[in-house]
């Protein structure tokens, strides 16, 4: 309980950061990576509601489309 505690929060600064970033530089990247690490901090939320079991698909979901995020942010910086 307690690491998803701490990984909930460092996704929740993240995205906080994420957002701000895209506010004051209109950087694409910084929103969509905070975007993906605001589906983790859901993830992180149905877990510590004890909510895991019943929606591992959807965490699974979830999980796959943030890491899909940073992976497009990423490639987004490569193809510059």
């Amino acid at each position: 309980m307690t690491i998803t505690l701490v990984n909930l929060f460092l996704t929740l600064i993240i995205l906080v950061f994420g957002i701000w970033v895209y506010a004051k530089k209109k950087s694409d990247i910084a929103l969509y990576i905070g975007i993906a690490f605001g589906l983790f901090a859901l993830t992180h939320l149905f877990t510590l509601a004890n909510l895991a079991a019943m929606l591992s698909i959807l965490i699974i979901i979830l999980r796959l489309a943030a890491y899909g995020l940073v992976l497009f942010a990423l490639y987004r910086i490569l193809a510059k």
